[in-house]
């Protein structure tokens, strides 16, 4: 798939372009969003919001090689703005004197179900910030590379790897492991 071709033809109004693109990409853009979201219907929200802000800033893109990369950072702001809007957001279930509901299962008919090790690293990262999980989940758990992460999260790359840096030694200092690294 030529990236380039197709991000010009984007560029131009193509839909079926973008579409393209976009679908390429899909799984990479799903765990991503599923992340920061926590569960399958706000993941597919977020990327649903991604694809809107991509068809309407297309022509802002500037270097054409870059569109994954900006499409990703477009995806975690959409997350971030959505976890803003819904910690502002009080439900019904919320208030003292609701009426308890029924658990409902986790990840029903979700592809990337959870497993006992995805749980264990859920309670992991517990005891290290937000940045500091956010940073290690997007080097290690999506393979993202310090630029892309700095980008994403707009910080410097020095910044992003002392968040790595950090997080990692606290998780080390309290479940053990090599600290010669």
């Amino acid at each position: 798939m030529d990236v380039v071709r197709l991000v010009k033809q984007a560029k131009k109004g193509s839909k079926e372009a973008l579409l393209q693109l976009i679908l390429s990409e899909k799984d990479a853009y799903y765990k991503l969003a599923f992340t920061y979201m926590g569960n399958a219907p706000d993941a597919m929200d977020a990327m649903e919001d991604m694809i809107v802000r991509l068809y309407e800033n297309i022509h802002r893109l500037q270097k054409d090689t870059a569109f994954y990369s900006w499409s990703k950072t477009i995806l975690v702001n959409s997350c971030k703005s959505m976890l803003k809007k819904r910690n502002k957001l009080v439900l019904m279930e919320d208030w003292p004197d609701a009426h308890p509901k029924e658990p409902e299962p986790a990840f029903i008919g979700d592809p990337y179900k959870r497993s006992d090790e995805q749980m264990d690293i859920e309670a992991m990262f517990i005891h290290i910030n937000e940045h500091q999980r956010e940073a290690i989940q997007l080097k290690y758990i999506h393979d993202l590379d310090y630029q892309t992460i700095a980008d994403m999260t707009q910080v410097s790359i020095g910044t992003v790897k002392s968040r790595i840096f950090q997080g990692l030694k606290k998780l080390r200092a309290r479940y053990g492991g090599d600290s010669d690294e």
